[in-house]
């Protein structure tokens, strides 16, 4: 991290990192140890990976500080970092200092990163992914740690701990997460409206990323830019656009500071949709408007993706494609043929935020994952609280694994007009996904500036 970094802490950085280690502290009584990780080489140690801290650090640290750790007890915080070495300057610029830094986000003391080892006793941490920082954690705690979806005794009541604080968001925190959703829409229009100039995928991908770079920002996954809608985290840009294509585009920003977004929009490469696509994508569209005007405290979210369900299934008989009682398709799971993911996920500092946890962030206490093929994917199930920011992403896709498996053949044969899909021929996917908060009454769409209508999506892309 460099100056130039430092100059844009918004101020309330540190009050806020107080207030969350202050309510860590009313949650546990044992200290608290989180390392940040490091990065790795490309292929040669100088040749590195882009750094991402680990999201629980960033949490209570607030800045993407390499080979640092940080200890929490009783609301206080120590910073344990080493200072750049006066040569770094010439490759990296002049680096705040470890003091500096530890003004910056209200640490207590701070100490190089050998003195970590003596303050070590009897703390609770959650592993990391890196594997050198990981050994590291093992051997100044003297004690093997299990992965952070499985943690035991002192690490299960942190986890907990970090999960209730993370769950819903400060204000810090949402005004960082609208900054990512406000570029990321930048994104999205430069991809629509650059789409007519495009010939490959890459090429619209480039002009969505170019955005969200410009904005000194990241992408916060690996951005998916395809005509082949039907693979569902397709990386690929390699297509060429074809008159008669649609183009799904999933990608979202990540501000400096590690807050993500996570949009997802479909538009036909030359601009109009085809009457089957059309009509596709109204499915799709009024399941994702309905689970939206469905969110509100204390509703359950796996209630809003059998909404989706049942909504998709609905529109699928008026369609022709599918046969019989859309109740009875969903209890059945005919709808997950073409609907197999869950309707979202949690958003916040990972854009599946906490998934590193398992499902003991996603899911409540004592619940489960489903074995049923229309609920085994649903990555979050509780029920809705203030705060909370969760993805809504409807879709429909003709998965040729899905499809074309034996088994399915066999189970759905009198539900599905197999005759009838194939005039549908030219949709391989289509996902539409926008960003939604959780408020005391209802929700806010963090991503509504980007349209989802057909209409105002084929005036941008035209």
């Amino acid at each position: 991290m460099n100056l130039d970094t430092t100059r844009e802490i918004d101020n309330s950085l540190s009050t806020t990192l107080q207030q969350r280690r202050q309510k860590l502290a009313e949650l546990v009584d044992t200290p608290v140890i989180l390392w940040s990780g490091e990065s790795i080489g490309r292929n040669f140690p100088a040749n590195r990976f882009p750094f991402r801290a680990s999201s629980h650090f960033l949490y209570f640290a607030g800045l993407p500080l390499e080979k640092a750790a940080i200890r929490l007890e009783q609301g206080k915080l120590n910073l344990y970092l080493d200072d750049a070495p006066p040569e770094a300057t010439l490759w990296h610029g002049k680096t705040p200092t470890r003091e500096e830094i530890a003004a910056m986000i209200g640490a207590d003391r701070a100490y190089p990163l050998v003195e970590l080892v003596n303050h070590t006793a009897n703390a609770a941490t959650i592993a990391v992914q890196n594997y050198h920082t990981y050994q590291q954690q093992c051997q100044l705690l003297n004690r093997t740690l299990t992965p952070a979806n499985a943690p035991t005794g002192i690490d299960l009541d942190l986890t907990k701990a970090i999960i209730t604080l993370r769950l819903s968001h400060d204000r810090f925190a949402l005004t960082e997460l609208t900054k990512a959703a406000q570029v990321s829409i930048k994104a999205h229009q430069s991809g629509m409206k650059g789409t007519s100039q495009a010939t490959t995928e890459a090429e619209v991908r480039g002009a969505m990323e170019g955005v969200i770079i410009a904005h000194n920002m990241s992408c916060a996954y690996g951005s998916i830019v395809t005509v082949h809608g039907e693979v569902l985290h397709n990386e690929q840009y390699l297509h060429s656009l074809q008159t008669g294509d649609l183009l799904l585009a999933d990608v979202g920003a990540e501000t400096p500071l590690g807050w993500a977004a996570d949009i997802t929009r479909t538009w036909a490469v030359s601009g109009k949709f085809s009457e089957t696509q059309r009509d596709l994508y109204q499915v799709v569209l009024a399941a994702h408007d309905a689970c939206i005007e469905k969110i509100r405290p204390g509703v359950e979210y796996r209630d809003i993706h059998l909404l989706a369900a049942q909504i998709i299934a609905e529109g699928l008989v008026n369609l022709g494609i599918l046969k019989g009682n859309p109740d009875d398709l969903v209890a059945m799971d005919a709808h997950a043929l073409f609907f197999p993911h869950g309707i979202g996920h949690l958003l916040g500092l990972d854009v599946h935020d906490m998934e590193d946890l398992g499902d003991l962030a996603g899911y409540d206490t004592e619940r489960v994952r489903s074995d049923r093929f229309g609920l085994g994917y649903l990555r979050l199930d509780r029920p809705l609280r203030p705060g909370m920011l969760v993805t809504i992403e409807p879709g429909f896709y003709q998965v040729p694994a899905i499809l074309n498996h034996p088994d399915f053949r066999h189970k759905y044969q009198k539900v599905v007009n197999w005759k009838r899909l194939e005039q549908f021929a030219d949709v391989r996917g289509i996902r539409i996904e926008d960003d939604v908060l959780v408020t005391e009454s209802g929700s806010e769409v963090l991503t509504a500036a980007l349209p989802t209508k057909v209409e105002e999506i084929e005036a941008l892309t035209s």
